[in-house]
């Protein structure tokens, strides 16, 4: 039921042959999974549904109990009862074994965040600033760049008028590329105050801290155009501070990568060329 219900939700963005991963309005649940951790984190929120629902409409059941029997005008004279034991023992053991149900996938899950399933191929430091992105692939030739939220004005020069693909307040100028089907390793710092990296997609979020490297990892497992935003409080202009990262076929980024070196705006419009032509071609062959 639970990869019906995601493949049923992301339906709308595989028609075209295009998908993004983005905020949508009156949106309750997570966004689709595209890496094997927020798979995981998926089935781990289902799962402990499983133990909260019936908690929370038992402790509902005992207060109204508690309410309309032992009211005063039904129980004028109330009881001296102080201990009892067999009540004790089950609150007492039941939290206990519920508990445990919950820590060992918690914690399994907690350990596959920290350890990649692979050998990382690619390594990207991201460098949270006042109020923007700094990236730095990690390749025996680096390649750097600024990634700063897309103004209004600026939308038409970059070719990214299209406000269902390139939201309003989380479309970038540059994105980050990655490969499709590839361990990324990210590493995580801020050269001012404490960021927070985050995508809600791929199941990541880590703090940006000042002085100090964390590290975090993914691997998408389908192409397309993912959102996410500064997820710890920054100064005024948190708010304005997305993430974007943009998986394509790994062909696609061995190209991108080399014409980023020495003209990144033009390897940016000659990717988003390649990958909507592709699109084109997908929409026809359905």
């Amino acid at each position: 039921m639970k990869n019906i219900a995601v493949g049923l939700a992301s339906l709308p963005f595989f028609a075209t042959g295009a998908f993004a991963a983005q905020p949508e309005p009156w949106q309750m649940r997570f966004q689709p999974a595209v890496t094997s951790i927020m798979h995981e984190i998926t089935w781990f929120e289902h799962y402990t549904l499983w133990f909260i629902i019936p908690i929370t409409i038992l402790v509902m059941l005992l207060l109204a109990w508690c309410i309309l029997r032992f009211r005063k005008s039904t129980n004028p004279t109330p009881s001296r009862t102080s201990h009892n034991t067999l009540i004790e023992v089950v609150w007492t053991v039941g939290p206990v074994i519920v508990l445990l149900f919950l820590a060992v996938p918690s914690f399994q899950l907690l350990t596959a965040q920290y350890t990649p399933t692979d050998e990382p191929e690619l390594t990207i430091k991201a460098t949270g600033v006042q109020w923007y992105w700094d990236y730095e692939y990690q390749l025996e030739e680096p390649l750097s760049f600024t990634s700063l939220m897309l103004k209004e004005d600026e939308r038409s020069g970059a070719g990214k008028e299209d406000k269902a693909r390139y939201p309003r307040l989380l479309a970038v100028d540059n994105e980050i590329v990655v490969p499709v089907d590839t361990t990324v390793r990210v590493l995580v710092t801020a050269s001012d105050v404490i960021h927070a990296f985050a995508m809600p997609a791929f199941g990541v979020k880590v703090d940006a801290v000042p002085g100090r490297i964390n590290e975090t990892w993914f691997k998408a497992e389908k192409e397309g155009l993912y959102y996410g935003q500064c997820s710890e409080l920054c100064g005024k202009d948190h708010a304005f501070m997305p993430i974007a990262i943009r998986v394509v076929a790994k062909g696609q980024y061995d190209t991108w990568v080399a014409a980023a070196r020495d003209d990144l705006t033009g390897a940016n419009k000659a990717l988003m060329a390649a990958v909507e032509a592709n699109t084109k071609v997908a929409s026809a062959g359905q």
